[in-house]
């Protein structure tokens, strides 16, 4: 990649961190945006890109994080960052799960899982954690993405890991599954 690459992603990513997001608007955390080169590819065994979200990973069932699978990280990465947005909240985009420290390499989390060498910070709820989906009407669009990131995270507030996120990612790519109100 080079250093023009590296400076368009940058400008896409910062540029990205001017989508309010929160419950209610109190707490307000950016969002980094998948815009920019798009070098990995995310799955889960749970749904596929588009589809519907089983209920087991929303409100309506136990609520915990549904399996991930992401490859193509770059070799220079040194850990894995993944954010949890849903951009269809009335409030503005909601981050429903920001995990970053993850190995910097192909990997997975198996449902529920989350690697222990992880780090989390607030979601947009104000806990740390996997905030299950749990649209108050209409159908809503759950994008998971995953960061290659190079050098340190050294954590913070939400706003201040997504901007460190943001400035350091070096990949991406997305997933993005459904849940439709009750």
């Amino acid at each position: 990649m080079s250093g023009g690459d590296d400076d368009v992603m940058r400008a896409a990513l910062l540029v990205g961190l001017l989508v309010l997001t929160g419950c209610g608007g109190s707490d307000a955390a950016r969002a980094p945006q998948t815009s920019g080169p798009s070098s990995v590819t995310v799955s889960s065994r749970a749904f596929a890109n588009g589809a519907t979200i089983p209920a087991e990973f929303t409100c309506r069932g136990v609520g915990s994080v549904p399996s991930l699978r992401w490859t193509g990280i770059p070799a220079d990465a040194d850990s894995v960052a993944i954010v949890v947005r849903d951009p269809d909240a009335p409030s503005g985009t909601f981050i429903h799960w920001v995990v970053y420290d993850l190995p910097g390499s192909d990997g997975e989390l198996r449902a529920g899982q989350v690697p222990a060498v992880a780090r989390e910070t607030d979601n947009s709820a104000g806990s740390k954690g996997w905030a299950p989906p749990c649209p108050p009407s209409g159908t809503h669009h759950y994008i998971f993405s995953v960061y290659a990131i190079r050098g340190p995270v050294s954590g913070g507030s939400t706003t201040v890991v997504l901007g460190q996120i943001a400035k350091q990612a070096i990949a991406t790519g997305q997933l993005t599954g459904t849940v439709t109100h009750a």
